[in-house]
């Protein structure tokens, strides 16, 4: 592609999961901006593998620098490193993308209001579990469950699944994948 920008744009916007090996500036920009747009709710959740080479620690070293750097000085919040996974197991990182959509299959917004779709619906036990672990994150209610929203309906958007939505407070995107680590969990492997 011509332009970086376009190129981002379309890596992001059409891709369900990353594996990201170590590179040079470009793959931290796109790497970084993977990130950064997951981090701030621009970009839906996808699972992000940070893939090292046995023996080389390159992403472990990236993580580190996260850690110690942007975590440590309040720059990013700790919740913030649950975005990706770090390893240099082949069949962990793809046991990574595979599991993330064990039982999380899609989010959208309507509004403020996270619609979070599953392939199958949490039990009352389930759900008070969510409210209990994540609750204080929601800025209004909790976790709910609920029926397709007028948008999805008009535009006959996953109509067949269960749902649970919420609205997290600004700036806790992190937590957001934890929801969905949660939501994965209530199913069998």
């Amino acid at each position: 592609m011509k332009y970086f920008f376009t190129r981002k744009l379309m890596l992001i916007k059409e891709s369900n999961g990353f594996i990201c090996l170590p590179g040079g500036f470009g793959t931290l920009d796109e790497t970084f901006e993977l990130l950064t747009l997951t981090q701030t709710g621009k970009g839906l959740p996808v699972p992000i593998v940070f893939l090292d080479t046995p023996g080389d620690p390159y992403w472990e070293t990236v993580h580190d620098f996260v850690d110690n750097q942007l975590v440590k000085r309040g720059l990013v919040a700790a919740a913030d490193t649950e975005l990706y996974l770090v390893t240099n197991d082949r069949q962990e990182a793809v046991d990574e993308i595979i599991g993330f959509y064990r039982n999380y299959d899609s989010i959208r917004y309507v509004g403020h209001v996270i619609v979070m779709r599953l392939r199958q619906a949490p039990t009352d036990e389930q759900i008070a579990a969510l409210n209990d672990r994540f609750g204080q994150f929601c800025s209004s209610g909790g976790i709910v469950r609920a029926t397709p929203f007028d948008p999805e309906r008009k535009e006959n958007d996953k109509l067949d699944l269960p749902r649970i939505t919420f609205t997290l407070m600004r700036h806790s995107s992190g937590i957001l994948r934890e929801v969905i680590d949660a939501v994965n969990s209530f199913v069998d492997a």
